[in-house]
């Protein structure tokens, strides 16, 4: 099946876009980019540059992926497009270093 893409891009003035895209081949949604057709946020910044993809077999996981991403930092970002798996974990722990409160399975309040 397939043809569900989530996909990476750098823009021209360094700032990333992530996307989905529907179809056999996402290097013509890039292509859309880089003729000001794919997105507000791509147009005033081409031209752009697809650092990382990813098929997937349903597009609602596509779009999971893509939200996720959305929600990550630079470093996690720039780790995910070159591949490089020890540092995208580093960049995934939380700042502080301690792990996030546990809250019940009920997702409710303790206490």
């Amino acid at each position: 099946m397939g043809g569900h893409w989530c996909y990476l891009l750098e823009c021209a003035d360094g700032s990333f876009y992530v996307g989905t895209h529907r179809g056999s081949d996402v290097t013509a949604r890039v292509a859309q980019h880089n003729q000001g057709e794919g997105s507000d946020y791509t147009s005033g910044r081409l031209p752009v540059t697809m650092m990382w993809c990813q098929e997937f077999d349903l597009m609602i996981d596509a779009i999971s992926a893509e939200k996720r991403i959305k929600g990550w930092s630079r470093r996690k970002k720039m780790a995910l497009a070159s591949e490089n798996w020890s540092e995208l974990k580093l960049a995934s722990k939380r700042r502080a270093g301690a792990p996030r409160p546990s809250r019940p399975p009920d997702g409710g309040t303790s206490g």
